[in-house]
């Protein structure tokens, strides 16, 4: 018989890997930040699995929010305008 919490762990880890990987091939810089939230809102799905709910919320509130409007911002102030060339 199938444990019920496989079906979930292999959905979250498949989004993970993939968007994992679309982080390292994405040419476009602010693809790969939107890449990279959802890879650490799978982390957060892995610690509700877990049933470890505040470290979850911690990970959307700190890393999700914080680091990841971080990155875009970093990243559109420091991207050079192509029509200047």
């Amino acid at each position: 018989m199938i444990d019920l919490q496989i079906i979930p762990f292999a959905i979250i880890s498949i989004i993970m890997i993939g968007s994992s990987i679309m982080v390292v091939k994405s040419k476009e810089v602010v693809h790969s930040a939107f890449h990279c939230v959802i890879a650490m809102m799978s982390a957060a799905g892995f610690y509700v699995l877990l049933s470890a709910q505040f470290v979850a919320v911690v990970q959307i509130l700190v890393y999700v929010g914080a680091i990841g409007v971080m990155i875009l911002f970093a990243v559109m102030l420091t991207t050079r305008n192509q029509e200047v060339e």
